[in-house]
């Protein structure tokens, strides 16, 4: 592109001819007082447009961000623009699911002997995968006379990742193996918590000695420490469907959005407690995170977590099954609204094999007051609504005689009557038939 005439710069030149044409032609010096004015500034607009194109550089202080985060998108014209550029104006288009400072995504700085900087403000406001797309930029020259329209770079993509709340449960787990983690075994080995003073036998290792207690017995006695042991969790997010409205972290939020919530807060308190952590997408046939620990993972989940779609392609009660094999001494917490059998019949088969199964309940509390009732029989709907709601109670009700407690999600604490529990009834001892 090159630099073309402003509508302002063509006003003059024709309101100019013509006054200074009426001024010649009907001898009247009144319309020559108006018409040179305007001849002048056109012919200084011409005279002094610009040769050179603006060149323009677009970076982000941050390209991946937490849901509520901001970062500055900035619009750089390096050292060296031409002097007869007199303003830059840049107008990012604006996009779903972020906020921008100032609102209306549009700026303009003058042009000085130096390189000059055009920020715009962004913060996201919802996990996902997105995009800025390329700013509509517009350099004009003195007295608005020429402009040109300067293509920038390619778009910014930026990754917004699930809000971590601030997530805590009880470290009591049901059937804890492994020898790492902070969960206390039931039974002694090598860890930090002290199980008590016993006396040495064969095998003990001499720095497990307790000096203070052998002098004063004239025996040797040593310190025995419960092993701390981990276990496998199984975080399964139902994205089968979409529940509810989603209007970002400062709105209301979807079953999906607090799914998605839910488990990024789960994982990161489950590995930062040492224990093993696998993530099982069920709209995705290949799409998951394989049993791990350690801040490396989290990043894993995370970054797993923003393609969760509900447009994604859900898989079987059978698929899951072949697909997903779990193992039988795992934590399996489901988030999932509990509204499609297939999860209902895969939460069975999972308690079947002997797995600690929890479901953490996902649907909105308020669901029935966000459904569109406009678009449905405004005398059937409710009713067909709350049939409905009571079937999934039922199907709850025979989840929980199944040994499987369903508590909605409601942030740090959610999980810990359910744990103490699980970790209780794992402790009982068992009767083999």
């Amino acid at each position: 592109m090159r630099w073309r005439p402003t509508h302002a710069q063509i006003r003059a030149i024709c309101v100019a001819a013509v006054l200074l044409a009426v001024a010649v032609f009907f001898r009247r010096p009144d319309a020559a007082v108006f018409g040179l004015p305007l001849a002048f500034l056109a012919a200084w607009g011409r005279f002094f447009r610009p040769r050179e194109r603006p060149e323009v550089h677009t970076e982000l202080d941050a390209d991946v961000l937490f849901e509520g985060q901001a970062t500055t998108y900035r619009l750089r014209v390096p050292d060296g623009v031409d002097p007869d550029i007199d303003l830059i104006v840049a107008a990012l288009p604006r996009t779903a699911w972020f906020q921008y400072d100032p609102p209306q995504a549009a700026i303009a700085e003058p042009v000085s002997n130096g390189e000059v900087t055009l920020e715009v403000g962004v913060r996201s406001k919802r996990w996902g995968l997105r995009s800025l797309e390329r700013p509509t930029v517009t350099a004009t020259s003195s007295v608005g006379a020429y402009r040109i329209q300067v293509t920038s770079v390619e778009s910014q993509a930026v990754t917004t990742l699930p809000l971590r709340e601030g997530f805590e449960a009880v470290d009591a787990v049901p059937r804890p193996a492994g020898l790492v983690g902070l969960h206390r075994s039931r039974r002694p080995g090598e860890g930090t918590e002290l199980a008590g003073v016993r006396p040495f036998r064969t095998g003990d290792r001499l720095r497990r000695i307790n000096w203070a207690v052998s002098a004063r017995t004239q025996e040797l006695h040593v310190t025995s420490t419960w092993s701390d042991r981990d276990t496998e969790v199984v975080i399964m997010v139902d994205t089968g469907g979409e529940i509810g409205v989603s209007e970002g972290i400062d709105g209301r939020s979807s079953s999906l959005d607090t799914a998605v919530r839910a488990a990024a807060a789960v994982a990161e308190h489950y590995l930062r407690n040492g224990d093993r952590v696998r993530l099982i997408d069920t709209g995705s046939l290949f799409r998951g995170v394989r049993s791990g620990s350690g801040r490396a993972h989290l990043r894993r989940i995370l970054d797993t977590l923003v393609h969760a779609d509900r447009r994604g392609r859900q898989q079987d009660e059978e698929q899951l099954a072949r697909r997903n094999r779990v193992r039988s001494d795992s934590l399996v917490l489901v988030l999932s609204p509990l509204l499609r059998p297939v999860m209902l019949g895969y939460i069975v088969t999972l308690v079947h094999s002997g797995c600690t199964v929890i479901a953490i309940d996902t649907l909105p509390p308020d669901v029935t007051s966000i459904l569109d009732v406009d678009a449905h029989d405004t005398r059937s709907w409710p009713l067909a609504w709350r049939l409905r709601l009571l079937e999934r109670r039922r199907d709850l009700d025979r989840l929980s005689d199944l040994g499987v407690p369903t508590v909605p999600w409601r942030g740090s604490g959610t999980l810990d009557e359910v744990l103490r529990d699980a970790a209780r009834l794992s402790a009982a001892p068992r009767i083999r038939s």
